[in-house]
């Protein structure tokens, strides 16, 4: 007999879907995959060359478990340098990519049945993971209204002084919201009630923003103390094959006991990856923002697009590189075959039966919209959304 937990533990949503289309594909259908949060892009040759050159010197053996000590130092420089944090490079875990060092967070800060709060829609993993902790889960939709952001008014009442943590993701995934300055001060301001409340900020699309700045809530002096950051090179760097992530914390010893769990699992991130990281942090960011200025102009591009689908709710993303549009209205109509579309899982499926695959918003805890990624080039998007408007208008 296996694992009952595990047995019954979800299955990544955005992986699942993502192996789907390529099984699909495989089979010589035609379909489009809008799912994947990865950058179309190759990582920056300058990165490249330093994982060559780490190589050629036989850099090849067991690193720290939390990092070599080159990289942690880059990490803090970068956190001081972009984001006023003043953190020493002991007060970072380099971690195999930004999963496990949420991995890590969840299970050493939270005791089984600790209540931790996660604004909805959220990533597909933070919820899992939390499960594997045995921590409490309370969920606080954030509807489109609210631009997908949690505020004092939708804590009051949910949150109490047995909360442990909140736990949010800005720029978001899957909804490309960004929290402004203003808007992280009113939630400092409100958490000053709640002193033992810790807070889980996953910054992993920190470069891909267009317009908005993005801050971190661990820069406000009365959040220092008990926030953590999540970060990592897969989405600004396009290095996601690298598997390299890394977390930040003034606690020091909760940055221990992340270091001694990491090192009953993987031990020490790859060594090649972490002298790659080393020359992203410290090397030229000319790259990252050409990235983000092509991410932009397919946000615009798309925007547009996506406004010209009748009965379709859209806002225009901050950051990130995905669109979560509400598709509600469509629940209750019929395809050709007379099959009614009740939710949002029937939605993208009925979408995958006419060439093109999105994510659900039950995937991220929210029944009312789908996901579409513009990590795709133009190309691509332009089919891809030319088929979700055909088939939507499809719809009786």
């Amino acid at each position: 007999m296996f694992s009952q937990f595990y047995t019954n533990l979800n299955e990544s949503a955005t992986l699942g879907l993502t192996k789907k289309v390529r099984e699909l594909k495989a089979q010589g259908k035609d379909v489009i995959g809008l799912t994947l949060g990865e950058p179309d892009f190759n990582t920056p040759e300058h990165i490249k060359e330093a994982a060559k050159k780490a190589m050629e010197e036989n850099f090849t053996h067991y690193t720290p478990v939390a990092g070599i000590p080159e990289l942690r130092q880059a990490i803090a420089d970068k956190l001081k340098r972009e984001n006023g944090l003043n953190y020493a490079k002991e007060n970072v875990i380099v971690s195999t990519g930004a999963k496990q060092s949420l991995f890590n967070v969840f299970n050493t800060l939270t005791n089984p049945e600790d209540e931790v709060i996660i604004p909805t829609p959220c990533w597909v993993s933070y919820r899992e993971i939390l499960q594997i902790a045995r921590a409490k889960i309370i969920e606080i939709e954030c509807g489109i209204e609210d631009e997908f952001k949690i505020s004092p008014e939708k804590l009051k009442g949910v949150i109490t002084q047995n909360t442990k943590l909140i736990v949010f993701s800005s720029p978001s995934n899957p909804t490309g919201s960004i929290y402004s300055y203003e808007e992280l001060a009113a939630l400092v301001e409100f958490f000053k009630d709640y002193p033992n409340l810790y807070v889980v900020a996953d910054e992993i699309y920190e470069h891909i923003s267009f317009g908005k700045k993005h801050v971190s809530i661990a820069s406000f002096p009365e959040m220092y103390d008990r926030s953590v950051i999540i970060n990592g090179f897969s989405k600004g760097f396009a290095m996601t094959g690298w598997r390299l992530g890394y977390m930040a914390c003034a606690n020091r010893e909760l940055v221990y006991l992340c270091e001694k769990a990491q090192g009953q699992v993987t031990s020490g991130a790859n060594s090649i990856a972490q002298k790659a990281g080393v020359a992203a942090l410290n090397g030229d960011m000319s790259s990252v923002e050409a990235m983000r200025v092509e991410f932009e102009r397919r946000r615009d591009r798309m925007f547009v697009q996506l406004q010209e689908i009748k009965d379709m709710k859209v806002i225009l993303p901050d950051g990130a590189f995905y669109f979560y549009p509400d598709v509600s209205a469509y629940y209750g109509r019929k395809d050709a075959n007379a099959n009614v579309i009740a939710n949002c899982d029937d939605l993208c499926m009925y979408l995958i039966e006419n060439g093109v695959a999105v994510i659900p918003g039950s995937a991220f805890g929210t029944n009312k919209h789908i996901r579409i990624s513009f990590a795709y080039s133009q190309e691509i998007l332009e089919e891809g959304i030319a088929r979700i408007k055909k088939a939507l208008e499809a719809l009786a």
